[in-house]
C-alpha cells in the first residue's frame, strides 16, 4: 500500500513538473511574440512610404525635406553612419587601452575597483549625457574652435559624446576577453625571456583579438541605436558635410530624426510612414552589427576551447571543404607565398597610408592643402621615427613608456567620469530644495519644483516592476533549468538576443504604433509600463539566467535526492540561492528604465502637467523627458535644469550602488 501511494505521489510530482514545463515554455516564447509584434508593427506602417517612395529612391535619395514632401534618407543614413565612426575613433583607443591596464597592469588590489567605475558610465542616462554636451562640451567646442565652429553643435560633438557613452561596452567586453586569456599563454612567454609588454602585445592581445573585435563592434552597435544625447549636440540638419569629413558641420542620426520629427506629424501620413521605414533601416543595421558580434565572439569561445567546433554535415560540410580546398589552392600559389612573406611590410605601408589620409583631412580643415599634405607627411614621418626608435630600444625602456601611456589612458577615463558626474553634482545640489522636490511645476517650466516629474517616474517604475520582473524571471528559469538545445529554444534565445540589441527608440515607435494609436491607449502610463517592460525584459532574463546556472549541481542533487520534485527544487533550492544575481541584474535593468527617454516619448511622458495621473490612462511627467524640455524649450531656467539633472542622475547611481551592494553581500554569503 505504501508502495503504491510512494508512487501515485511520484507521478503527481512528474505531472506537476511537465505542467511548469509547459507554462514556463509559453512565457519564455512572449520574447519571440514582442519581436514578431515589433517588427510586424514597424514594417505595416512603412509600406505606405514604400509604395509612395519606393525602396531605392528612398535609400539613395539626396535630400530630406518633409515640408516638401521630399523623402531621400541618404543624408540621414550618411550622419548615421559618420558620427558612429566619429565615436569609435574616440571610444576604441581609450576602451582597449583602459581594458589591456585593468586586466594587464594594473595592480590586483585596484582591479576590483576600476572595472565598476568605469560601468558607471553606462549607469549614466543618456539625457543626463545629452545635458552635459549641450551646456559644456558643446560650448567648449565653440570657443575652442571658433572659425570652424558657428553653433557649436556638431558631427564633433555627436562623436565625442557617443565615443564616452560606448566606452563601458568596449572597456567591459575588452577586458574579459583579455583575462580570458589562459594563464600558461603568458607563463609560456615569460619563460621564453619576453617582457611583460611584449608579451602582453604580441601574445595576449594576438589571442584575444576576436574578443576585442567583438567590444568594438558591440561598442558600434550600443552607438549607432543612441537617441537622446546625439540628438541634443549634433544640430539636427539632414545635410552632407562639406567636405565629406568636415567634423564640424551641423549633422543628423536617424535616431535624432525620429526623435524630433514623430511628435510633430499626423498620424498615417506619408511623413509618418517614413519615419517607421527610416526606423527599420536603423534595425537591419542593429541587427547586422549585432550577428557580426555574435559570431565573432563564438569564434573566440572556440579557439579559446570555452565551446565545441561547430559541425557542419551535409551541404555545408561540402561547401566548407570546397572553400577550404580553394584557399590552400590560392594561398599555396608563389605569388600568395611572395605576398604572404612581405605581408608585414605591406601592413606597415597600408598604416603609413591610412595616417596620412587621415592627418590630411583633418588639417585640411584649418589650414591650405599644401600645409595640409606637409603637415602629414611630417607627422608619419615622426610615428615612423618613433616606431623605428621603440623596435631597436631596450625592452625595459618600451614597457615603462608603454605602461605609462596606458597609465595615463586609464586617468583619462576616470577623469571623464569625475568631470561629467562633479559637473553634473556640484551645479545640481544647490538647486536642489524642499520646495523644489515637493512643489508642482509652473509658468510652462520655468518655475516651481518637480514633484509631479518624480511622482511620474516612480509610477513609470512601479508598473515597469509588476510586468517585467515576473516575465524576465520566470523566462531565465526556464533558459537555466526546463530548455534543452532544441529549435524552439534557439528560437526563443535568439529573440532575446535581438531584443536586447533594439535601440530604445524602437521600442518607443512600437509603443506609440501598437499601444497609443492601434490599441487606443492613447499617451497612458500603461502604455510606457509595456514598452519600458519590454526593453528591460532580457536584461532581467540574462542575470536570472546567469545566477541560476552559477548554483551548483550539488545541491540540485541533494534535493532531488531527499524527494523533492524538479519545481520544488527550483523554486525552493536554486531559486533562492542566486536570489542575489536575480535582484542585482533586476535592479540594474530598473535603473535603466528610470533614465530612458525615447522609449517614453513615444508613450507615456508629457512635457507640462500640473497634476497627478487620476488612472493608468493618464499621462504623466517624468524627470527623463522633463529634462530634455527643460534643456531644449526652455532658455534660461539653468538652476531647474541642473537641479533636474541631478535628481535624476542621483536616483539612478542610487539603483546602481544598491545592486552593487546586494551583489558584493550575495558573493560574501556564497559557500561554494
Amino acid at each position: 500500500m505504501e508502495t503504491y501511494q510512494y508512487g501515485l505521489q511520484k507521478r503527481g510530482m512528474a505531472d506537476k513538473d511537465k505542467v511548469m514545463k509547459y507554462v514556463l515554455t509559453a512565457i519564455a516564447s512572449v520574447a519571440v511574440l514582442i519581436i514578431f509584434l515589433i517588427i510586424f508593427f514597424v514594417g505595416i506602417n512603412s509600406v505606405d512610404a514604400l509604395e509612395e517612395i519606393g525602396i531605392l529612391k528612398f535609400i539613395f535619395g539626396t535630400e530630406w525635406d518633409p515640408s516638401d514632401g521630399i523623402y531621400g534618407a541618404l543624408p540621414v543614413i550618411t550622419g548615421t553612419v559618420l558620427v558612429t565612426l566619429g565615436s569609435v575613433v574616440f571610444a576604441v583607443p581609450l576602451g582597449i587601452g583602459a581594458a589591456i591596464y585593468i586586466s594587464e597592469i594594473a595592480p590586483s588590489k585596484y582591479r576590483n575597483i576600476l572595472k565598476p567605475i568605469c560601468e558607471v558610465f553606462a549607469g549614466i542616462p543618456s539625457v543626463v549625457y545629452g545635458f552635459f554636451g549641450l551646456t559644456v562640451l558643446v560650448p567648449f567646442l565653440r570657443e575652442t574652435f571658433p572659425d570652424q565652429l558657428m553653433y557649436g553643435s556638431s558631427w564633433l560633438a555627436g562623436s565625442i559624446l557617443l565615443g564616452i557613452m560606448a566606452l563601458p561596452t568596449v572597456i567591459s567586453v575588452s577586458e574579459d576577453a583579455i583575462h580570458s586569456v589562459p594563464k600558461s599563454y603568458r607563463e609560456a612567454s615569460l619563460a621564453m625571456g619576453a617582457s611583460r609588454w611584449e608579451t602582453t602585445i604580441k601574445v595576449i592581445v594576438p589571442a584575444a583579438i576576436s574578443g576585442i573585435s567583438a567590444a568594438v563592434i558591440l561598442g558600434i552597435g550600443r552607438a549607432i541605436g543612441e537617441t537622446m544625447a546625439v540628438m541634443m549636440v549634433t544640430g539636427n540638419s539632414p545635410m552632407f558635410p562639406d567636405p565629406l569629413w568636415n567634423i564640424f558641420s551641423l549633422i543628423t542620426t536617424i535616431t535624432g530624426t525620429l526623435a524630433s520629427e514623430m511628435p510633430e506629424i499626423v498620424v498615417g501620413s506619408t511623413h509618418y510612414s517614413a519615419l517607421f521605414l527610416l526606423a527599420l533601416v536603423l534595425l537591419v543595421m542593429v541587427f547586422a552589427i549585432n550577428i557580426m558580434a555574435r559570431v565573432i565572439i563564438k569564434r573566440t569561445k572556440r579557439r579559446l576551447g570555452e565551446e565545441p567546433p561547430a559541425k557542419r554535415t551535409g551541404i555545408a560540410a561540402a561547401v566548407s571543404d570546397a572553400i577550404d580546398r580553394a584557399v590552400t589552392s590560392v594561398m599555396s600559389t608563389p605569388a600568395a607565398v611572395a605576398v604572404y612573406k612581405r605581408k608585414d611590410a605591406m601592413k606597415t605601408v597600408a598604416g603609413a597610408v591610412l595616417l596620412f589620409v587621415f592627418c590630411w583631412m583633418m588639417a585640411s580643415l584649418f589650414v591650405s592643402d599644401i600645409s595640409a599634405i606637409a603637415a602629414s607627411a611630417i607627422i608619419v614621418a615622426a610615428v615612423a621615427v618613433l616606431r623605428r626608435f621603440f623596435s631597436t630600444a631596450d625592452s625595459r625602456l618600451t614597457q615603462m613608456v608603454a605602461h605609462g601611456g596606458l597609465t595615463a589612458v586609464m586617468a583619462l577615463v576616470v577623469i571623464l567620469l569625475v568631470i561629467i558626474l562633479g559637473y553634473i553634482i556640484i551645479n545640481g545640489l544647490p538647486a536642489i530644495s524642499w520646495d523644489f522636490l515637493t512643489e508642482n511645476v509652473s509658468d510652462g517650466g520655468r518655475s516651481g519644483g518637480i514633484y509631479p516629474a518624480i511622482i511620474g517616474t516612480l509610477e513609470l517604475l512601479a508598473g515597469t516592476v509588476v510586468i517585467a520582473l515576473p516575465l524576465g524571471i520566470t523566462t531565465g528559469v526556464y533558459l537555466a533549468e526546463y530548455a534543452k538545445n532544441t529549435p524552439s529554444t534557439r528560437v526563443i534565445r535568439e529573440a532575446i538576443d535581438i531584443l536586447n540589441g533594439t535601440p530604445s527608440i524602437v521600442f518607443g515607435l512600437f509603443g506609440f504604433a501598437a499601444l497609443v494609436v492601434a490599441a487606443g491607449f492613447g499617451y497612458s502610463l500603461v502604455a510606457g509600463w509595456i514598452t519600458l517592460s519590454f526593453m528591460i525584459l532580457p536584461v532581467i532574463i540574462r542575470t536570472t539566467e546567469e545566477s541560476i546556472l552559477a548554483v551548483p549541481q550539488e545541491l540540485r542533487e541533494g534535493s532531488r535526492a531527499m524527494g523533492a520534485s524538479k519545481w520544488k527544487t527550483t523554486t525552493k533550492v536554486v531559486l533562492p540561492a542566486a536570489l542575489g544575481g536575480v535582484m542585482t541584474g533586476s535592479i540594474l535593468s530598473l535603473g535603466r528604465a528610470a533614465g530612458e527617454t525615447a522609449p517614453i516619448m513615444f508613450t507615456a511622458a508629457v512635457a507640462y502637467s500640473t497634476c497627478m495621473a487620476g488612472s493608468i490612462f493618464d499621462p504623466v511627467m517624468a524627470l527623463p523627458y522633463h529634462l530634455y524640455y527643460l534643456s531644449t524649450e526652455v532658455p534660461g531656467a539653468t538652476e531647474l535644469q541642473n537641479g533636474t539633472a541631478c535628481v535624476l542622475l542621483l536616483i539612478v547611481l542610487s539603483m546602481f550602488l544598491v545592486a552593487s551592494l546586494v551583489r558584493y553581500h550575495s558573493n560574501k554569503k556564497i559557500r561554494w
